[in-house]
């Protein structure tokens, strides 16, 4: 199969609202991860590793920093004349043209691109998943069935089911069942928002679903299931690391699979790379009583004080006396002197002040404000937050971005309270 013969699009332009604060001021697959990262740069990788030079990003929410980390794709060799790199945003024109509805919607809206390109196959990925996969394997696959669509799959823990679309295959791997979201999964085999269509059925089905009355425009809930009643549809069994971090549960424990040894996904194997732009910044610096076990420190990081199971990015100070401690920290936040973080995520450029702690106690209440969230002990602090010194944060606490010392009404926050920002 040439380059030319198959297209990718990225849909990337989701809200992303289990992510909350992180994804307050950025679309999801512009969430920072594992130290260096942003999530898109996983399948932007895997595009140009399997041999497709021509990617098409859709774009809406918040898409301001997903524009600037992609720009003209040069650190993933999309910077091309043939194929390349195009942001596709939704338009307002004289045409009937709207905000992007849904996944569906999104895709009937540049169908004017993909005819353009005419590819013989479209890939259609997800721009917020953590994972490696040669899709040479699933276009293969798919060309052997002669199907009109493939959908990769791969096998969940039971209790896990629920929360994507549920698929039942025969034995030569034809679906012949799929529900999305079921209360009661009939299998564990479940989508992982990777799919390969033909063109012309794509235009076929996307068209249909444009005029269909009644439609959410929807893969997963309108063309998939429908699909399966009326035409060739299959499923691609994946057995590697696959991590959908839609939620904050999810998305802190990627981080941390990143620090076992050996970790399920291997963010050093010199064979298949993970790309992403290279930041201008020092090397790290380890101070004379600085201590760091079994974490990942970005480039330009200072530690003077203790860090332990810990993901920081680029420009992290950690200074003496303090202690961070089984948490996520972004970019240029500052840990003060006898700080303590345990348990948390902190967006960009946060401080946290002398003697304040974020993740206090063992009173593990969830989150009054949003239970579903903030119910594993994790807190989670926005981007630009000052926090007062001598502060205490429980568990289970949501302080919203660009929070200054007078936004915190005390010098305790109880687990499971919520202090908001502007933004949140």
């Amino acid at each position: 199969m040439y380059k030319r013969d198959v297209v990718a699009m990225i849909l990337a332009g989701g809200e992303g609202r289990r992510l909350d604060i992180l994804s307050a001021k950025r679309a999801k697959p512009a969430v920072p991860f594992g130290g260096k990262y942003r999530i898109i740069d996983f399948c932007l990788s895997n595009c140009v590793h399997s041999g497709i030079y021509c990617v098409g990003i859709l774009t809406q929410y918040n898409p301001r920093s997903l524009h600037d980390h992609i720009r003209i794709g040069k650190p993933w060799n999309l910077d091309r004349m043939e194929g390349g790199i195009f942001l596709l945003q939704p338009y307002i024109s004289d045409a009937a043209t709207d905000w992007y509805r849904g996944t569906a919607d999104a895709i009937y809206q540049n169908l004017d691109f993909l005819e353009e390109k005419r590819p013989q196959l479209v890939l259609i990925l997800s721009g917020d998943h953590i994972y490696k996969m040669d899709y040479r394997l699933l276009l293969r696959f798919h060309l052997e069935k002669r199907a009109d669509l493939t959908i990769s799959v791969i096998a969940v823990p039971w209790e896990e089911a629920h929360r994507f679309g549920v698929l039942v295959a025969d034995s030569e791997r034809r679906v012949i069942e799929f529900e999305e979201k079921p209360k009661h999964p009939k299998s564990n085999l479940v989508n992982m928002g990777i799919y390969v269509f033909n063109l012309e059925v794509l235009k076929e089905e996307v068209e249909y679903e444009a005029q269909r009355v009644g439609t959410s425009f929807d893969f997963g809930k309108d063309v998939i299931p429908r699909m399966v009643q009326t035409r060739r549809v299959f499923a691609f069994p994946f057995e590697g690391y696959w991590k959908d971090v839609g939620t904050l549960d999810a998305y802190w424990q990627a981080n941390m699979e990143l620090l076992e040894d050996p970790p399920p996904l291997n963010l050093c194997d010199e064979r298949w790379p993970i790309y992403t732009p290279v930041e201008d910044r020092p090397p790290v610096k380890l101070g004379a009583s600085a201590s760091v076990e079994r974490s990942i420190l970005g480039s330009g990081t200072i530690v003077e004080g203790t860090v332990i199971n810990s993901v920081l990015f680029s420009g992290v100070v950690v200074k003496k006396g303090a202690v961070v401690r089984d948490s996520v920290i972004m970019s240029d936040t500052v840990i003060e002197e006898g700080a303590i973080v345990d348990r948390a995520i902190l967006d960009k450029a946060i401080v946290v002040g002398e003697r304040a702690i974020v993740g206090y106690g063992e009173d593990w209440t969830p989150n009054r404000k949003f239970p579903d969230m903030l119910q594993s002990g994790l807190t989670v602090v926005g981007k630009n937050t000052r926090i007062p010194p001598g502060v205490r944060i429980g568990r289970n606490c949501r302080i919203g971005p660009d929070l200054d010392y007078e936004s915190f009404p005390a010098d305790s926050i109880p687990s499971g309270e919520s202090i908001e920002g502007e933004a949140s």
